[in-house]
């Protein structure tokens, strides 16, 4: 018999979701031709789920991966970028 697989972490199935959300809200517009959803609502959402890649590598050591956290960090801040360059 095999052991059964264990089951993420509610904060592990938030990521999870919060990642499906944003590539919904990034998906859709594409496929409809709307415009695409704020800059800084998908840089907000980021930043939430950089908090809880936070809250989850205080509980795991494996997670200690700085290497994933600089590259949201560099997404979040062209994305800052990019919203900021926009004309009025």
């Amino acid at each position: 018999m095999s052991t059964p697989r264990p089951t993420p972490d509610p904060l592990t199935i938030a990521s999870f979701a919060l990642l499906g959300v944003l590539a919904v809200m990034l998906v859709i517009p594409l496929l409809t031709g709307n415009p695409p959803p704020s800059p800084y609502l998908i840089a907000g959402l980021l930043l939430l789920r950089l908090g809880l890649q936070f809250l989850r590598s205080r509980r795991d050591e494996q997670l200690r991966k700085p290497a994933a956290w600089a590259f949201d960090l560099l997404l979040i801040g062209l994305i800052f970028y990019v919203a900021g360059n926009q004309p009025g």
